[in-house]
């Protein structure tokens, strides 16, 4: 059963990719372009950016910090009044392992301004041009991190939860509005962000398996799209079990 109106000819279509200088987001930029998507990218990086541009010539980059709120309202404004995005999609985070020893408030508020606060605000702008037509799509990169409590990602996690949250909240409220909502919730991936970790990841794919996962997820209609499902299968178990069962599973499992 599809959730969301099925996305899979982007001939045409305009999409937003927000963090788009590495990872995932540049990935998913290059898998558009080759359908035929106009793609607009977004990033701190202009430079990352230009360098994309020059690999997939078509490319419209715009830098963008996402944490800046008056530049996020002003790129949203100016797209959406000359060349709506069929659909936007966010993939900007920040990542620094780490448990409660770790965490300071300051890294605590750099990942709830990258993961949760920027996200909120982009959706928020560009939620009401789209409510208004009764037409667009907008998908939020969160993780399989935020199913449920892990160790040593305890402010990764923690946004990630709230952010898959919010994308609950609004498929909700803006569905019957004609208005899709999808949150994609990978495992690990080989990006720059997850180059830090001192820890085997299991089942680990590469963004371009990553962006493939996710085009195929908005051409069913998926609201979550999780993957890789060899991976993320165990950990939706995982949030099936009641706590008595959850939490000696888990510290046995990610003993070192």
């Amino acid at each position: 059963m599809s959730l969301n109106p099925p996305l899979a000819d982007w001939r045409e279509r305009h999409v937003w990719i927000v963090g788009a200088s590495s990872g995932i987001g540049a990935a998913l930029a290059a898998a558009l372009h080759e359908r035929g998507a106009r793609v607009t990218v977004s990033a701190r990086r202009l430079d990352a950016l230009q360098a994309l541009e020059r690999q997939h010539p078509g490319l419209r980059p715009i830098a963008l910090d996402v944490t800046d709120a008056a530049a996020l309202e002003a790129s949203v404004e100016r797209l959406f009044s000359s060349n709506p995005p069929d659909l936007v999609c966010y993939c900007a985070g920040h990542y620094e392992p780490g448990g409660a020893r770790e965490l300071s408030l300051r890294g605590w508020e750099q990942h709830r301004a990258v993961n949760l606060d920027a996200a909120v605000a982009l959706s928020l702008a560009v939620l009401r041009p789209m409510r208004a037509r009764g037409h667009g799509h907008l998908s939020l990169v969160s993780s399989v991190a935020g199913h449920r409590g892990l160790p040593n990602a305890l402010a990764y996690g923690t946004t990630k939860a709230a952010l898959t949250h919010f994308s609950e909240a609004l498929h909700l409220e803006l569905a019957p509005l004609g208005v899709g909502i999808s949150v994609v919730t990978p495992g690990f991936v080989e990006t720059p962000m997850t180059a830090v970790n001192d820890f085997r990841m299991p089942a680990v794919i590469t963004p371009a398996q990553a962006a493939q996962a996710i085009l195929a997820g908005w051409a069913r209609g998926r609201f979550m799209i999780d993957f890789p499902r060899r991976f993320t299968f165990w950990l939706d178990l995982l949030r099936c079990l009641p706590y008595a069962w959850y939490f000696p599973l888990v510290r046995r499992l990610t003993r070192r």
